[in-house]
């Protein structure tokens, strides 16, 4: 037996070949509430442009993977030169069960933060990494210890992410979106589907307006071949485009909702509402179950607007920072 008070002997190290599918088990043990497949593991960190080996730090205790933590900085850059000189992140960091309690967490978590500030790094987000985070930041109440954890490391809660989801069994366009729809056409707004040449207005929209990592979503999906009914725009009656909404985008799955938008200015008109329940009508045509989504301010006028559209929260993170003193 052995004893839980005992300091953890495991030896931390960067990542090696052979250690890919010894780390998704450890994870699988470790968040069983969140498991990760091998191809997800493959594409959201180890065919990341970001991806640095040494930055994956691995608990190895007689040959057999215990935990790891994920610290990452920018070699390429979100959007134009910008490299982000001063931020790194923590995607996310496990420790396997049977070894909990004997400072490895602390050790992992601390190696990653040394590892950051080595290269230059002095605020470090949990875990609202893009483009390939796994989850928006910290589920405090599937995983208090890892609160506790981060808290004890000087990381503070930032501002706090719903995900969302509603069910689409019997769905269907509620009679007020559809009034709603025929007046903004009437008065000239175009609901379509997007040909190729509204691409370039699409991704610029996204872009420069709202996320840089939104129009790389939007793009990647559209290379690898996600078809263009998943989204549906809006023009107002001068033809400029001021909205959109989609599925489909993340990771190939059709369920999954959104990147949405719609500017600022033509906020309040009814716009955004016609575009998710065109959206959700779409889904439920291709045989959805149900939308859902990862990330919105549950107080936000996007967080209202899903709840009135019948989303309800799943589950409630914490996005935390820690930047350096002194």
């Amino acid at each position: 037996m052995t004893d839980p008070t005992a300091r953890s002997r495991a030896a931390i190290r960067g990542f090696r070949a052979g250690d890919g599918p010894r780390l998704v088990e450890a994870w699988r043990r470790s968040a069983p509430a969140d498991p990760i497949a091998p191809d997800r593991f493959r594409s959201l960190v180890l065919l990341d442009a970001n991806f640095d080996p040494e930055g994956l730090r691995v608990a190895v205790d007689g040959g057999r993977v215990v935990g790891a933590a994920y610290a990452v900085r920018r070699l390429t850059p979100m959007a134009g030169t910008d490299l982000e000189p001063e931020q790194g992140w923590i995607p996310f960091f496990f420790v396997e069960p049977a070894v909990r309690g004997r400072g490895l967490g602390r050790r992992l978590l601390t190696d990653a933060l040394d590892w950051l500030h080595r290269h230059g790094r002095t605020r470090v987000d949990f875990s609202s990494y893009t483009p390939n985070y796994v989850l928006p930041g910290l589920d405090a109440e599937a995983y208090p210890e890892a609160a506790g954890l981060l808290r004890s490391l000087s990381f503070r809660t930032v501002y706090e992410a719903a995900a969302m989801d509603r069910a689409l069994a019997g769905y269907r366009v509620p009679a007020d979106v559809t009034c709603r729809l025929h007046r903004l056409t009437a008065r000239g707004y175009r609901f379509t589907t997007p040909a190729d040449d509204d691409l370039v207005h699409l991704l610029a929209l996204a872009g420069s307006r709202f996320h840089p990592d939104w129009a790389r979503a939007i793009r990647e999906c559209l290379v690898a071949g996600t078809p263009l009914d998943r989204i549906v725009v809006v023009r107002e009656p001068s033809g400029r485009l001021v909205g959109w909404a989609m599925h489909g985008a993340y990771e190939s799955l059709d369920e999954r909702f959104g990147p949405f938008g719609v500017l600022e200015e033509v906020r309040g008109t009814g716009l955004g509402e016609v575009l998710l329940h065109l959206v959700l009508e779409r889904m439920r045509a291709r045989g959805a179950h149900s939308a859902w989504f990862l990330w919105t301010g549950e107080q936000s006028p996007a967080g209202h607007l899903y709840r009135k559209a019948g989303f309800t929260t799943t589950r409630s993170f914490h996005v935390m920072r820690r930047e350096a003193t002194g």
